[in-house]
C-alpha cells in the first residue's frame, strides 16, 4: 500500500472514531431536553422548580418550563412547541385529548379554589358557598357607584378562569355579560398578577389556594371563601401524542409522567409548602385514588375530573398499560 493510501486510511478510520464517538456522547452523555407547558399556577407558587430540581438530579434530562394559562399551554402542545402538559381544566382536558393531541393523561394532584378579598369583607361573604358568595359580590358591586371595582377576573382562557366562569353560571349570571359591568374587572394575566390587582383595588377574586398561599406575604387580601366540592381544583399531566405531533420527545415524557406518579414525584408534590407554609399547597392524588380516601375528596375528584369513570380512556393510553397499575 502506498503512502498516500496509508494517511487515507488512517484518516478514514479517525473520521469513523470521531463520528461514532460523537454520536455514543449525544446518545449517553448529553443532556436531553423536555417541553413542559403548564399553567401558571404550578409556576407561580413554585412548585415546578422543586419538580425541576428533584428530577433533573436523578435523570439525564433539562426540563424546559413554558408557564402560561391552562389553555394556552394546551395550543402551545398543539402546535409541537411542548412534549408534555400539566393543567387543571377537565373540560379542556379532555377535548384535548378526543381532538387526539394528548395521551396517558394521570391526575397527580389537587387542592381547592379560595374567593379572597379584603379583610373588612363589605360584601358579606364570609361563611357562604361560592353560589352564594357571588350572588352577593354582584350584589354589591352593582349598588357601587362610578368605576369602583369589586371583581377582579383572570379573565386569560386559564383553568381557574374557567373554573369561575362555571361558579357564576351555577349563580345563575352569564360570565361574558356581567364581564361588561363597571364592577368587573380583568387583568388577562397570570393568577399572582391578578392576586396583586385585586389587593391594590380592595377586591375580590378567585384564587387557587396554592398560588394565594405563596403570596400571602405580599398582599393583604383574606381567603373569605373555602372548601367544598364546586371550589375543587384537579392538575392532570398528558404527554403529546407522537401520531398528531411531529417531533416531540415522547419518551422522555412518559418517563417524566412515570416520576410524577411514583412514590417520590408524589412525595414532591405533597411535602411542597409545608416549611414556609405550614400546610402543603397541593396535595397528591395518587395514593389518596387507590385508598378511595379521603373522603368526600376522592369522591369529588372522580366526579369533577375522571372521564367515562376513568383518568384515562383505554384509547388514548397510547399502550402504556403500567402508567395505570
Amino acid at each position: 500500500m502506498k503512502a498516500w493510501q496509508k494517511i487515507l486510511v488512517i484518516a478514514v478510520i479517525a473520521t469513523t472514531v470521531v463520528i461514532a464517538g460523537t454520536v455514543i456522547y449525544f446518545e449517553f452523555f448529553a443532556r436531553r431536553r423536555l417541553r413542559i407547558s403548564t399553567t401558571t399556577s404550578l409556576y407561580d407558587t413554585g412548585l415546578l422548580d422543586e419538580m425541576k430540581k428533584q428530577y433533573e438530579a436523578t435523570h439525564n434530562v433539562d426540563l424546559n418550563i413554558i408557564s402560561a394559562g391552562t389553555g394556552i399551554a394546551l395550543q402551545q402542545a398543539s402546535s409541537g412547541d411542548a412534549d408534555i402538559v400539566l393543567v387543571h381544566s377537565p373540560s379542556q382536558e379532555k377535548t384535548f385529548l378526543t381532538n387526539g393531541y394528548g395521551v396517558c393523561r394521570r391526575i397527580i394532584a389537587y387542592n381547592y379554589f379560595t374567593i379572597v378579598g379584603p379583610g373588612t369583607d363589605p360584601a358579606g361573604i364570609t361563611g357562604k358557598n361560592a353560589t352564594e358568595a357571588l350572588r352577593s359580590i354582584l350584589a354589591y358591586g352593582r349598588n357601587q357607584t362610578g368605576q369602583t371595582k369589586v371583581w377582579v377576573s383572570r379573565g386569560d382562557n386559564s383553568g381557574t378562569f374557567s373554573k369561575e366562569q362555571s361558579l357564576w353560571t351555577s349563580a345563575g349570571y352569564n360570565q361574558t355579560t356581567i364581564s361588561t359591568e363597571s364592577w368587573y374587572a380583568s387583568t388577562g394575566s397570570s393568577m399572582a398578577y391578578t392576586l396583586n390587582v385585586a389587593n391594590q383595588k380592595n377586591a375580590y377574586t378567585l384564587s387557587d389556594l396554592g398560588t394565594y398561599l405563596s403570596q400571602k406575604e405580599t398582599i393583604s387580601l383574606e381567603s373569605l371563601v373555602n372548601g367544598g366540592k364546586s371550589l375543587l381544583n384537579v392538575y392532570s399531566v398528558m404527554a403529546v401524542n407522537p401520531s398528531k405531533v411531529s417531533n416531540v420527545s415522547f419518551n422522555d415524557a412518559i418517563d417524566f409522567i412515570k416520576w410524577l406518579v411514583s412514590d417520590a414525584g408524589q412525595q414532591v408534590i405533597s411535602n411542597y409548602g409545608k416549611a414556609d407554609y405550614d400546610q402543603s399547597l397541593f396535595y397528591g392524588t395518587v395514593q389518596p385514588l387507590k385508598d378511595n380516601s379521603p373522603q368526600p375528596d376522592v369522591s369529588w375528584i372522580r366526579d369533577y375530573a375522571f372521564f367515562n369513570g376513568t383518568e384515562c380512556p383505554t384509547e388514548y393510553r397510547d399502550d402504556h398499560p403500567e402508567l395505570y397499575t
